[in-house]
C-alpha cells in the first residue's frame, strides 16, 4: 500500500473513529451539538452503515465512510443537489487516479464498469439527510462510503470495489483526499 500524508484543507475539524454504528449518527449528534461547519466525522469501519430507505450497507474494514457536516447557505433542503455533487466528486476522483470507467446512477449510487464481466456494480454510495439543530438551524449530513479494500458479502453480485478492480490494495486515505478535494471544488462553487 501506498503511504500517504493526509491534507484536508477544507475541513474544519476531523473525527476520526476505528469502528462505529453509522458515521451519520456521531455526525448528527456533533452537528446540534454545534461543531463547525465542513466537520469529518471519518470510520474505518461501520456496524450499522445504512443508505437511502435505511437500506443496510456493507461497511467492513478497509473502505472508506465519512459524513461531512455542512451548513450551506443554499441549497440546504436540496438532499438531491449535496448527493449529485458527491457522486460527480467520486467519479471525478475515480477518473483521476485510476481512470475507471465510472457514471451515477440516481438518485445516489456510483457505478463503476467492471472490465472482465463488463456489467455496472456499485462502488459507492451516497446518502444526504438534511436537518435542523434543536434550535431550528439547518445543516446537511453528506455521507459517502466507498468500496476500496473491504471484503464484500458474497451476497452482493452487484458490488465491487477498488481492489477488486485493479488487483490490488491502495491506501484508502488516498481515495478520501483525492473525493474531498473535487467536493469542496463543486461545493464552493454552489455557494456563489
Amino acid at each position: 500500500m501506498q503511504e500517504i500524508t493526509l491534507s484536508l484543507p477544507c475541513v474544519s475539524s476531523m473525527v476520526s473513529v476505528e469502528v462505529l454504528d453509522s458515521t451519520q449518527n456521531l455526525a448528527r449528534e456533533l452537528a446540534c451539538q454545534g461543531c463547525e461547519n465542513h466537520t469529518l466525522v471519518l470510520a474505518y469501519e461501520q456496524t450499522e452503515g445504512f443508505g437511502q430507505e435505511g437500506k443496510t450497507w456493507s461497511a467492513g474494514r478497509g473502505g472508506v465512510y465519512f459524513t461531512l457536516v455542512l451548513r450551506p447557505q443554499k441549497n440546504a433542503a436540496d438532499a438531491q443537489h449535496w448527493a449529485d455533487k458527491a457522486a460527480q466528486a467520486i467519479v471525478h476522483a475515480f477518473k483521476h487516479l485510476f481512470e475507471f470507467k465510472t457514471k451515477v446512477k440516481k438518485p445516489n449510487d456510483v457505478l463503476a464498469l467492471d472490465p472482465k464481466t463488463k456489467t455496472w456494480k456499485k462502488i459507492a454510495g451516497v446518502l444526504v439527510q438534511p436537518e435542523q439543530t434543536p434550535e431550528g438551524e439547518p445543516f446537511v449530513l453528506l455521507g459517502v462510503g466507498i468500496n476500496v479494500n473491504n471484503k464484500l458479502p458474497a451476497s452482493l453480485h452487484g458490488a465491487t470495489s477498488v481492489k477488486k478492480l485493479l488487483g490490488r490494495e491502495i491506501d484508502p486515505e488516498w481515495i478520501l483526499q483525492e473525493v474531498l478535494e473535487a467536493f469542496f471544488e463543486l461545493y464552493a462553487q454552489s455557494e456563489f
